[in-house]
């Protein structure tokens, strides 16, 4: 083997090498950090619990007037909050949901903006921008700690397109986090409010509201409105690190396997080396030997 072969093997050997250390240092932070976004899950769980099940009485109780945001005005557009990351290195994360959106407007048709889209997360900003694609809302520096402010930021654009009659309907498209092993792209409808979509039904309780139904009903569910926002930041949130792992997992392993293939290429290239070597010496050995039997018998 050409010394110079074997020295471009080892450089990239040792490139790979160095390439494996940083994706499973990027693993295993990935793996530490979905621990914590699920820790902020379940401290966010009960209070929107609490939200749903006075939504549900709301919604069940027919002493109340009906809210804006139960029955919506007819013929405005669909607006899509679609939630990405602001990195990349975390797989199908934000290739999915941009791909599905971009089918969307594709079979719909969006000359007349039948279709408003708020972006959150650096890459559907920079995916709908570099296409020329209008967006209502962008929101980056959201997916590695989402707060309540980035919620509360989402939620007042959603609801002042919604309230001036521009969208008539509004979905979050968003990665739901099952549990560490199973995530799943989803589209969550937001407005308007259907009450059988939440669990329990109602009640169909009797309420006494102080200092007017109107002056606190709408309020509350902008406020749930708010609250399932974040919700759903939190769960994109620790889907994107589980996607991460998962991919910076892969990466690791694809190193390890480039390692080994490199390692065999130069050993057996060496080898090769050095049967042709040991093959040469041979046959010289031999023509010198048949070169000195030819003079003993000319003697």
């Amino acid at each position: 083997m050409a010394g110079g072969q074997e020295r471009i093997l080892r450089r990239r050997i040792k490139s790979v090498q160095a390439t494996k250390k940083i994706t499973k240092a990027m693993e295993l932070i990935a793996a530490s950090r979905i621990v914590r976004a699920m820790g902020r899950i379940n401290e966010a769980k009960p209070f929107y619990e609490s939200m749903v099940a006075v939504v549900e009485d709301i919604a069940g109780s027919a002493g109340l007037p009906k809210s804006r945001y139960f029955t919506p005005e007819p013929g405005g557009s669909r607006g899509i909050v679609v939630v990405t990351s602001d990195r990349g290195l975390c797989g199908s994360f934000n290739s999915a949901p941009l791909r599905f959106v971009e089918k969307l407007i594709a079979r719909d048709g969006n000359d007349q903006g039948r279709i408003r889209l708020f972006g959150v997360g650096k890459k559907a900003v920079a995916f709908f921008n570099y296409r020329g694609v209008p967006l209502e809302l962008s929101l980056m520096g959201v997916s590695e700690r989402p707060t309540y402010e980035h919620a509360r930021t989402i939620a007042a654009s959603v609801l002042e397109a919604y309230d001036s009659g521009v969208i008539s309907s509004v979905d979050v498209l968003t990665t739901r986090f099952v549990s560490a092993g199973n995530q799943r792209m989803e589209m969550v409808p937001l407005l308007p409010i259907d009450p059988d979509s939440l669990k329990g039904g109602g009640s169909n309780l009797d309420f006494e509201i102080e200092p007017s139904a109107e002056e606190i009903i709408d309020p509350l569910l902008r406020l749930y409105v708010e609250e399932t926002i974040f919700t759903l930041l939190l769960e994109a949130s620790a889907s994107e690190y589980a996607y991460k792992q998962r991919a910076m997992k892969a990466a690791t392993e694809n190193a390890e396997e480039l390692v080994k293939k490199y390692t065999r290429i130069m050993n057996r290239a060496r080898q090769d080396a050095i049967t042709t070597e040991i093959m040469e010496i041979v046959g010289g050995a031999e023509a010198l030997k048949g070169s000195g039997d030819g003079d003993e018998l000319s003697q």
